[in-house]
């Protein structure tokens, strides 16, 4: 056996031996009952905010409030240690959207307003926006042309 190979074989071993097993299923269920948790606040939000104000109206309350928690759990810290616990679940579109805005923001607000949190703030969500505006733009004309 030459040496190239030995060696590719070696590192495997190093690496399987320093790399530990990912525990998949308790991810998946961890993943499954914080995002469980999250949607149901958010439906006993909906609920709450039904009582006093149109369904629409209500629906708005909610994802504001919803992005409110997140960002504010973000700038304390608190919602990374979440994450780290819950994993996937916390990712939910709204609330991860709000915590990928607002992370660089902090991250980098001592590199100024302008050059720092206004520059770097969609540094993770800005491809979302963008391919997100994209395609629903190529939807829209699809719709318009083809479903008419």
């Amino acid at each position: 056996m030459d040496t190239s190979k030995r060696a590719k074989q070696e590192y495997d071993q190093m690496v399987k031996k320093a790399s530990p097993n990912s525990p998949i299923f308790t991810n998946c269920l961890k993943a499954f009952f914080s995002g469980g948790l999250i949607c149901g606040f958010g439906q006993l939000l909906l609920d709450y905010f039904s009582k006093t104000n149109s369904q629409e109206d209500a629906a708005l309350l909610v994802s504001v409030t919803l992005i409110a928690i997140s960002a504010i759990l973000t700038g304390f810290g608190l919602y990374e240690k979440l994450g780290k616990h819950c994993g996937a679940g916390t990712i939910i579109p709204i609330t991860g959207f709000a915590n990928s805005v607002v992370s660089p923001a902090i991250e980098f607000k001592k590199e100024g307003l302008i050059f720092g949190t206004g520059a770097k703030m969609f540094i993770l969500a800005g491809p979302v926006i963008v391919y997100g505006t994209f395609t629903s733009m190529i939807v829209g004309l699809i719709y318009y042309f083809v479903g008419r």
